[in-house]
């Protein structure tokens, strides 16, 4: 029994920051001071506080270390493991009560509105480690399911949850077990989703990294279901932690009789295998993925017949992706009326986002259905830092919108989030401030979803390319009035006639922006300006000759030589030689440089 448990974050944001290193460096002090059988060391997934990472916690007294680096790991270990001294100034600040006391992480404001049931061992277990899975209910739901369930009252207990998929759609995810079960066939699959191509999103890597068992358990719960034998989780390549925990969970569920054969002792056989993407955007799509999984190129196909019916070897396949899969384990444990408990009428339970953009705390969270938009940008953000002001927050990735300042207080959901032109997607949350240009957002992701498109069909391989074409003319200075109604016009063609999802959903960001800021296109069409001075090519940088004191910084600096001046006199910028890097502004140390 050890006296003291180190958790040090495993996952992919943490590791870049050399994790790996805190981990060898924390074992090596430990072995040195001759702590080894006291203290036990244990790499975890995420625990959602990307921003603060490579974190560190250590129990029994919860102390939550932020930013720690390798350098930090030997007064760690003789201050706080030896001699139970903890280390003040590492405290993540919101922790901090005296030297050896700590407030609950739950407490502070990061964590205190948050629920989490997709998260819930993420950056609690080792993910490399079945028995610490098993510690806390693994596989329980499984054995529930199949020694005393039928395959209809699993059905009939996802429908009763109302749990819906995770992926985007939103599409109820018991409706769509119950179509696949329904249709005989002498093989059908159960596939789990995990390409998460939407740019900013990382919330099924992360489930992945710190708790894959709970998605194999509930794979294999709906392959009982809707009479499956056989699993494949489709994970981009470009994920390698996830991938090879992945296969460590998968080799170690077969070695207990998890997955493989007559598992429990029930008659039911059921495995996993998985198969890497290369990366495209469309193999999210549903058909896409499941042709890609089939060796051929991954482009979408018409439906129907949708795969519940013909799907993955032309067989009847269901298709969820990570988090939802992640629910599902403690919906059997737990049951529908808990998991109803939590959100909203229509959108029960929680939902990850990756929150990223112009806010304080940058990370993953997890809230109840219905959480606002303000208590996820201000309360548990932590605001928009440097003094800004909220502009907007994109969610849904290239298939979302841009929700307005205005409309901070709706409750986030699916159904309010496209009443106002949004939409859940993956689960990708951007937040904007004054200094974001909308219509240049719109632009970035037209510029993905024009590279990501396969081509397959007409209105998505041209439509966008000529509203991309549109939005570079207005960003440039040279649209016209004319340009913004017929790039309207096309967005509402393109949705209508595209033939999957990535189409249809392309010109959200376009059409969300154009609703909530048309001035802001007016702008870069009527004045040639752009109001947050973040296009190039509409904006000079100018030096205010009364607040200029000639200290020579600016020019100094310049990489072009484009500004000239005296010493103590005030210099002037060459817009003809200007490259709008920014960098003027940036040194100035009186604010004379000005963006026009």
């Amino acid at each position: 029994m050890y006296r003291s448990n180190v958790l040090i974050c495993g996952g992919t944001g943490c590791t870049s920051s050399h994790s790996e290193q805190i981990i060898e460096k924390m074992n090596e002090e430990i072995k040195a001071q001759g702590l080894e059988k006291e203290v036990n060391v244990i790499r975890t997934g995420c625990f959602g506080l990307c921003s603060l990472g490579p974190i560190v916690v250590v129990y029994p007294e919860g102390a939550f270390y932020s930013r720690v680096t390798v350098e930090d790991v030997p007064e760690i270990v003789s201050e706080h493991l030896l001699k139970g001294r903890i280390v003040k100034r590492l405290l993540y600040q919101e922790t901090v009560v005296d030297d050896n006391t700590t407030k609950s992480l739950n407490e502070t404001r990061f964590y205190a509105k948050q629920m989490r049931v997709a998260l819930r061992n993420c950056g609690v277990i080792n993910p490399e480690k079945i028995d610490e899975y098993i510690a806390v209910d693994g596989y329980a739901a499984l054995g529930k399911v199949l020694t005393e369930m039928t395959p209809q009252e699993v059905i009939d207990l996802m429908l009763a949850s109302g749990l819906r998929g995770r992926g985007g759609a939103g599409f109820p995810t018991g409706l769509k077990w119950k179509f696949a079960a329904a249709n005989d066939a002498d093989q059908k699959y159960a596939c789990c989703n995990a390409d998460e191509g939407d740019p900013g999103a990382f919330m099924d890597r992360s489930v992945l990294e710190g708790d894959p068992h709970s998605v194999l358990e509930a794979m294999a719960i709906a392959g009982y279901a809707i009479g499956a034998s056989q699993g494949y989780i489709y994970i981009r390549a470009e994920y390698p932690i996830a991938v090879k925990r992945l296969q460590i969970a998968i080799a170690q569920a077969r070695e207990y009789g998890l997955l493989g054969k007559n598992i429990f002792d029930s008659g039911f056989d059921f495995d996993i295998d998985i198969r890497l993407g290369a990366g495209a955007f469309v193999c999210g799509e549903e058909t896409a993925l499941m042709t890609s999984i089939e060796g051929k190129r991954g482009e979408p196909r018409v439906r129907p017949p949708f795969p519940a019916a013909k799907g993955l070897f032309g067989k009847p396949t269901v298709l969820n992706n990570v988090e939802t899969y992640a629910n599902i384990p403690q919906i059997i444990l737990k049951g529908a009326d808990w998991f109803r408990s939590i959100g909203t009428e229509k959108s029960p339970g929680t939902k990850v986002f990756a929150l990223g953009g112009k806010i304080t705390n940058t990370g993953l969270v997890e809230v109840p259905m219905g959480t606002t938009l303000r208590e996820v940008v201000e309360d548990i953000g932590g605001g928009v830092p440097g003094g800004h002001q909220f502009k907007a927050a994109q969610t849904g990735g290239p298939s979302g919108g841009c929700i307005p300042a205005k409309l901070i207080d709706t409750p986030i959901d699916y159904d309010n989030l496209i009443a106002i032109g949004s939409m859940m997607g993956s689960g990708g949350l951007i937040v904007m401030d004054e200094t974001t240009c909308m219509v240049d957002i719109a632009k970035f992701f037209l510029e993905f979803t024009v590279d990501e498109s396969c081509g397959k069909c007409t209105p998505c391989r041209v439509g966008t390319k000529r509203l991309l074409e549109i939005l570079n003319k207005i960003t440039s200075g040279n649209g016209t009035m004319e340009d913004i109604d017929k790039m309207e016009e096309l967005c509402y063609y393109i949705k209508e006639n595209s033939l999957c999802g990535l189409g249809q959903t392309a010109p959200n960001p376009v059409l969300s922006t154009l609703k909530y800021y048309r001035d802001e296109y007016e702008a870069h069409v009527l004045e040639h300006r752009c109001p947050a001075g973040a296009c190039k090519a509409l904006t000079n940088y100018h030096i205010d000759a009364d607040k200029c004191k000639g200290c020579t910084l600016c020019a100094r600096n310049c990489p072009v030589g484009a500004i000239s001046g005296a010493v103590k006199e005030a210099h002037v910028i060459d817009t003809s030689k200007c490259i709008k890097c920014g960098v003027c502004m940036e040194k100035c140390k009186f604010g004379a440089v000005v963006k026009k």
